[in-house]
Protein backbone atom coordinates (compact mmCIF):
# COMPACT_ATOMS: atom_id res chain seq x y z
CA UNK A 1 0.00 0.00 0.00
CA UNK A 2 1.58 3.09 -1.22
CA UNK A 3 1.23 6.57 0.91
CA UNK A 4 -1.61 7.67 -1.14
CA UNK A 5 -3.66 4.76 -0.73
CA UNK A 6 -2.48 4.50 3.22
CA UNK A 7 -4.07 8.52 3.31
CA UNK A 8 -7.17 7.64 2.02
CA UNK A 9 -7.87 4.75 4.36
CA UNK A 10 -7.07 6.87 7.32
CA UNK A 11 -9.59 9.32 6.29
CA UNK A 12 -12.42 6.59 5.53
CA UNK A 13 -11.46 5.35 9.13
CA UNK A 14 -11.68 8.79 10.61
CA UNK A 15 -15.29 9.26 8.64
CA UNK A 16 -16.54 6.05 10.36
CA UNK A 17 -15.63 6.89 14.04
CA UNK A 18 -17.11 10.03 13.67
CA UNK A 19 -20.04 8.42 12.27
CA UNK A 20 -20.33 6.37 14.99
CA UNK A 21 -19.64 9.28 17.63
CA UNK A 22 -22.67 11.32 15.58
CA UNK A 23 -24.69 7.92 16.09
CA UNK A 24 -23.82 7.29 19.52
CA UNK A 25 -24.42 10.96 20.76
CA UNK A 26 -27.89 11.65 18.76
CA UNK A 27 -28.80 8.04 21.03
CA UNK A 28 -27.65 10.22 24.11
CA UNK A 29 -29.34 13.59 23.45
CA UNK A 30 -32.34 11.54 22.34
CA UNK A 31 -32.34 9.32 26.34
CA UNK A 32 -32.37 12.82 27.85
CA UNK A 33 -35.14 13.33 26.20
CA UNK A 34 -37.13 10.34 27.22
CA UNK A 35 -38.43 10.50 30.77
CA UNK A 36 -40.82 8.44 32.49
CA UNK A 37 -44.05 8.95 34.32
CA UNK A 38 -42.15 7.39 37.52
CA UNK A 39 -38.90 9.43 36.83
CA UNK A 40 -40.98 12.71 36.31
CA UNK A 41 -42.50 11.82 40.08
CA UNK A 42 -39.15 11.05 41.42
CA UNK A 43 -37.80 14.46 40.52
CA UNK A 44 -40.20 16.43 40.95
CA UNK A 45 -40.69 14.86 44.70
CA UNK A 46 -36.62 15.48 45.21
CA UNK A 47 -37.57 19.00 43.98
CA UNK A 48 -40.21 19.61 46.63
CA UNK A 49 -38.70 18.14 49.07
CA UNK A 50 -35.76 19.94 49.28
CA UNK A 51 -37.15 23.35 47.96
CA UNK A 52 -40.80 23.31 48.71
CA UNK A 53 -41.43 24.50 45.15
CA UNK A 54 -44.02 22.33 43.48
CA UNK A 55 -43.39 21.96 39.08
CA UNK A 56 -46.75 20.17 37.94
CA UNK A 57 -46.62 17.67 35.06
CA UNK A 58 -47.35 20.49 32.60
CA UNK A 59 -44.24 21.79 33.13
CA UNK A 60 -42.41 18.58 32.46
CA UNK A 61 -40.80 19.43 29.55
CA UNK A 62 -39.14 22.27 31.07
CA UNK A 63 -37.95 20.25 33.44
CA UNK A 64 -36.58 17.53 30.94
CA UNK A 65 -34.73 20.75 29.33
CA UNK A 66 -33.08 22.18 32.19
CA UNK A 67 -31.91 18.24 33.73
CA UNK A 68 -30.68 17.51 30.41
CA UNK A 69 -28.67 20.31 29.38
CA UNK A 70 -27.22 20.63 32.91
CA UNK A 71 -26.43 16.18 32.98
CA UNK A 72 -24.67 16.66 29.35
CA UNK A 73 -22.49 19.91 30.38
CA UNK A 74 -20.72 17.19 33.34
CA UNK A 75 -20.83 14.42 30.78
CA UNK A 76 -23.88 12.44 33.24
CA UNK A 77 -25.99 10.08 30.66
CA UNK A 78 -29.13 8.73 32.61
CA UNK A 79 -31.38 10.65 35.29
CA UNK A 80 -30.41 8.15 37.58
CA UNK A 81 -26.95 8.64 37.54
CA UNK A 82 -27.45 12.10 38.10
CA UNK A 83 -29.62 11.66 40.52
CA UNK A 84 -26.76 10.02 42.35
CA UNK A 85 -24.59 12.76 41.53
CA UNK A 86 -26.94 15.15 43.84
CA UNK A 87 -27.06 12.50 46.65
CA UNK A 88 -23.02 12.16 47.00
CA UNK A 89 -22.26 14.69 49.88
CA UNK A 90 -20.40 17.85 49.51
CA UNK A 91 -20.16 18.00 45.75
CA UNK A 92 -23.56 16.45 44.95
CA UNK A 93 -24.74 19.68 47.38
CA UNK A 94 -22.70 22.28 45.28
CA UNK A 95 -24.27 20.55 41.98
CA UNK A 96 -27.38 20.83 43.28
CA UNK A 97 -27.06 24.76 43.81
CA UNK A 98 -26.24 24.80 40.08
CA UNK A 99 -29.29 22.71 38.91
CA UNK A 100 -31.94 25.06 40.82
CA UNK A 101 -30.31 28.04 38.76
CA UNK A 102 -31.45 26.03 36.07
CA UNK A 103 -34.97 25.23 37.01
CA UNK A 104 -35.96 28.79 38.40
CA UNK A 105 -36.70 31.43 36.22
CA UNK A 106 -34.88 34.58 36.26
CA UNK A 107 -37.36 36.86 34.68
CA UNK A 108 -36.56 40.41 36.73
CA UNK A 109 -35.70 44.17 35.67
CA UNK A 110 -34.65 47.19 37.17
CA UNK A 111 -37.74 49.34 38.73
CA UNK A 112 -40.30 46.40 37.79
CA UNK A 113 -43.27 47.12 39.87
CA UNK A 114 -43.63 51.28 40.13
CA UNK A 115 -46.42 50.60 42.64
CA UNK A 116 -44.80 48.96 45.29
CA UNK A 117 -42.02 50.87 45.20
CA UNK A 118 -44.29 54.42 45.53
CA UNK A 119 -45.67 52.24 48.62
CA UNK A 120 -42.19 51.81 49.73
CA UNK A 121 -41.78 56.04 49.20
CA UNK A 122 -44.53 56.85 51.27
CA UNK A 123 -43.75 54.85 53.88
CA UNK A 124 -40.14 57.09 54.03
CA UNK A 125 -41.78 60.40 53.65
CA UNK A 126 -44.39 59.18 56.73
CA UNK A 127 -40.88 57.62 58.89
CA UNK A 128 -39.71 59.30 61.69
CA UNK A 129 -36.57 58.91 63.22
CA UNK A 130 -35.80 57.52 66.38
CA UNK A 131 -36.22 59.34 69.43
CA UNK A 132 -33.02 58.21 71.13
CA UNK A 133 -30.16 57.94 68.64
CA UNK A 134 -32.22 60.83 66.69
CA UNK A 135 -31.47 59.14 63.45
CA UNK A 136 -33.28 57.28 61.02
CA UNK A 137 -32.45 53.81 60.56
CA UNK A 138 -33.75 51.60 57.37
CA UNK A 139 -33.23 47.56 57.13
CA UNK A 140 -34.78 45.84 53.85
CA UNK A 141 -34.89 42.35 53.03
CA UNK A 142 -35.40 41.14 49.20
CA UNK A 143 -36.35 37.72 49.48
CA UNK A 144 -35.77 36.37 45.95
CA UNK A 145 -33.51 38.64 44.65
CA UNK A 146 -32.59 36.78 41.54
CA UNK A 147 -29.82 38.39 39.87
CA UNK A 148 -30.05 41.47 41.76
CA UNK A 149 -31.51 44.45 39.97
CA UNK A 150 -34.53 44.04 42.35
CA UNK A 151 -32.23 44.61 45.75
CA UNK A 152 -30.56 47.58 43.64
CA UNK A 153 -33.77 49.38 42.59
CA UNK A 154 -34.57 49.36 46.38
CA UNK A 155 -31.40 50.58 47.18
CA UNK A 156 -31.90 53.44 44.62
CA UNK A 157 -35.34 54.29 45.58
CA UNK A 158 -34.34 54.47 49.56
CA UNK A 159 -30.87 56.60 48.47
CA UNK A 160 -33.10 58.85 46.55
CA UNK A 161 -35.78 59.09 49.68
CA UNK A 162 -33.19 59.61 52.24
CA UNK A 163 -31.03 62.40 50.34
CA UNK A 164 -34.74 64.71 50.21
CA UNK A 165 -34.54 64.41 54.28
CA UNK A 166 -32.17 66.51 56.39
CA UNK A 167 -31.93 63.59 59.24
CA UNK A 168 -29.13 61.49 59.49
CA UNK A 169 -30.04 58.48 57.74
CA UNK A 170 -28.61 54.77 57.12
CA UNK A 171 -30.16 51.84 55.52
CA UNK A 172 -29.21 48.49 54.08
CA UNK A 173 -30.52 46.02 52.29
CA UNK A 174 -30.02 42.17 52.82
CA UNK A 175 -30.90 40.47 49.44
CA UNK A 176 -31.54 36.62 49.17
CA UNK A 177 -32.38 33.57 46.64
CA UNK A 178 -31.59 30.23 46.22
CA UNK A 179 -29.84 30.54 43.20
CA UNK A 180 -25.52 30.47 43.90
CA UNK A 181 -25.12 31.65 40.38
CA UNK A 182 -27.38 34.17 40.71
CA UNK A 183 -26.14 35.69 43.99
CA UNK A 184 -22.18 35.70 42.09
CA UNK A 185 -23.82 37.50 39.34
CA UNK A 186 -25.68 39.89 41.76
CA UNK A 187 -22.77 41.11 43.84
CA UNK A 188 -20.93 41.79 41.10
CA UNK A 189 -23.41 44.64 39.91
CA UNK A 190 -22.28 44.31 35.98
CA UNK A 191 -25.57 44.48 33.13
CA UNK A 192 -25.92 44.58 29.85
CA UNK A 193 -27.05 48.16 28.33
CA UNK A 194 -29.92 46.39 27.54
CA UNK A 195 -30.88 45.56 30.97
CA UNK A 196 -30.75 49.49 31.89
CA UNK A 197 -33.17 50.22 29.01
CA UNK A 198 -35.96 52.38 30.09
CA UNK A 199 -34.40 53.58 33.43
CA UNK A 200 -34.48 57.24 33.96
CA UNK A 201 -30.86 58.28 32.34
CA UNK A 202 -30.03 60.66 36.14
CA UNK A 203 -30.96 57.60 37.97
CA UNK A 204 -28.63 55.65 35.28
CA UNK A 205 -25.58 58.58 35.37
CA UNK A 206 -25.68 58.55 39.46
CA UNK A 207 -25.81 54.61 40.34
CA UNK A 208 -23.81 53.19 37.61
CA UNK A 209 -20.18 53.66 36.02
CA UNK A 210 -19.58 52.17 31.90
CA UNK A 211 -17.19 50.10 32.12
CA UNK A 212 -14.75 49.80 28.70
CA UNK A 213 -16.75 46.97 26.50
CA UNK A 214 -19.79 49.12 27.17
CA UNK A 215 -21.79 47.27 30.03
CA UNK A 216 -22.42 49.26 33.58
CA UNK A 217 -21.51 48.69 36.78
CA UNK A 218 -23.48 49.18 39.99
CA UNK A 219 -21.20 52.13 41.77
CA UNK A 220 -19.36 50.88 44.65
CA UNK A 221 -21.16 53.20 47.24
CA UNK A 222 -24.51 51.59 46.42
CA UNK A 223 -23.18 48.45 46.06
CA UNK A 224 -21.65 48.50 49.94
CA UNK A 225 -25.46 48.77 50.98
CA UNK A 226 -26.31 45.73 49.35
CA UNK A 227 -25.55 42.58 51.16
CA UNK A 228 -26.48 39.46 48.67
CA UNK A 229 -26.15 35.70 50.29
CA UNK A 230 -27.49 32.14 49.19
CA UNK A 231 -30.63 31.57 51.29
CA UNK A 232 -34.17 28.93 50.69
CA UNK A 233 -36.97 31.28 52.00
CA UNK A 234 -38.35 27.87 53.35
CA UNK A 235 -35.42 28.27 55.94
CA UNK A 236 -35.66 31.52 58.10
CA UNK A 237 -35.61 30.69 61.45
CA UNK A 238 -32.31 31.51 62.42
CA UNK A 239 -30.41 34.76 63.12
CA UNK A 240 -28.79 35.48 59.63
CA UNK A 241 -31.82 37.93 58.66
CA UNK A 242 -33.31 39.35 61.98
CA UNK A 243 -35.77 42.16 62.19
CA UNK A 244 -36.00 44.58 59.20
CA UNK A 245 -38.70 47.46 58.46
CA UNK A 246 -39.14 46.17 54.96
CA UNK A 247 -39.61 42.99 53.49
CA UNK A 248 -40.01 42.77 49.73
CA UNK A 249 -41.00 39.60 48.18
CA UNK A 250 -41.84 39.47 44.18
CA UNK A 251 -42.46 37.15 41.77
CA UNK A 252 -41.32 34.20 44.33
CA UNK A 253 -44.55 32.54 46.03
CA UNK A 254 -45.56 31.57 42.43
CA UNK A 255 -42.91 28.32 42.33
CA UNK A 256 -44.98 27.35 46.06
CA UNK A 257 -48.67 25.45 46.68
CA UNK A 258 -51.09 27.48 48.91
CA UNK A 259 -49.92 26.21 51.82
CA UNK A 260 -45.83 26.92 51.37
CA UNK A 261 -47.42 30.46 50.34
CA UNK A 262 -48.95 30.59 53.55
CA UNK A 263 -46.34 29.28 55.91
CA UNK A 264 -43.58 31.71 53.71
CA UNK A 265 -45.63 34.70 54.22
CA UNK A 266 -46.08 33.80 57.96
CA UNK A 267 -42.73 33.32 58.22
CA UNK A 268 -41.57 36.71 56.68
CA UNK A 269 -44.26 38.99 58.50
CA UNK A 270 -42.64 37.59 61.60
CA UNK A 271 -39.38 39.20 60.91
CA UNK A 272 -40.91 42.53 60.47
CA UNK A 273 -40.01 45.06 63.36
CA UNK A 274 -43.70 46.80 64.60
CA UNK A 275 -44.55 49.33 61.73
CA UNK A 276 -42.44 47.37 59.08
CA UNK A 277 -44.08 46.94 55.65
CA UNK A 278 -44.63 43.45 53.48
CA UNK A 279 -44.74 43.53 50.10
CA UNK A 280 -45.69 40.51 47.73
CA UNK A 281 -46.31 40.15 43.86
CA UNK A 282 -49.88 41.13 43.25
CA UNK A 283 -52.20 37.91 43.14
CA UNK A 284 -49.44 35.66 44.23
CA UNK A 285 -51.71 34.95 47.44
CA UNK A 286 -54.91 35.18 48.25
CA UNK A 287 -57.17 35.32 51.77
CA UNK A 288 -54.13 35.32 53.95
CA UNK A 289 -54.33 37.61 57.39
CA UNK A 290 -52.18 37.33 60.22
CA UNK A 291 -53.58 39.36 63.85
CA UNK A 292 -50.32 41.28 63.74
CA UNK A 293 -50.97 42.44 60.04
CA UNK A 294 -53.29 45.28 58.47
CA UNK A 295 -53.29 44.94 54.46
CA UNK A 296 -52.28 48.29 53.04
CA UNK A 297 -55.06 49.66 50.22
CA UNK A 298 -53.04 51.40 47.75
CA UNK A 299 -53.78 50.63 43.76
CA UNK A 300 -52.09 47.96 42.13
CA UNK A 301 -50.43 46.43 44.89
CA UNK A 302 -50.33 43.62 47.36
CA UNK A 303 -49.01 45.03 50.70
CA UNK A 304 -49.23 44.80 54.24
CA UNK A 305 -47.93 46.44 57.46
CA UNK A 306 -47.55 45.31 61.07
CA UNK A 307 -49.02 46.56 63.65
CA UNK A 308 -48.16 44.76 66.69
CA UNK A 309 -45.95 41.75 67.45
CA UNK A 310 -48.76 38.95 68.04
CA UNK A 311 -46.88 35.71 66.46
CA UNK A 312 -50.53 33.96 65.76
CA UNK A 313 -51.97 33.70 62.18
CA UNK A 314 -55.19 33.67 60.95
CA UNK A 315 -55.80 32.32 57.13
CA UNK A 316 -59.35 33.44 55.83
CA UNK A 317 -61.21 30.48 53.56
Amino acid sequence: MDLGESALKKMQDAKVHMKKVHTKNAFENDSLNQMSQAQFEIWSELLRDRTGMVLPIERKSFLVTSIGLRMREIGVESYDEYHKVLDSGANGELEWKYLIDRLTVHETRFFRHTASLDVVREYMNEKTVDAKTGSLTVQVWSAGCSTGEEAYTLAMTLDQQMSLRSDNCYYGIMATDISLPSIKFARKGIYSARRLQGMDANMRNQYFEQLEDGRYQVTQELRKRVCFTPMNVLVTSDNAIGKVDIVFCQNLLIYFDKGRRYQIVDALAEHLNPGGLLILGSGEILNWGHPAMKKIEYPGTLAYQRVESGNNTDHEN
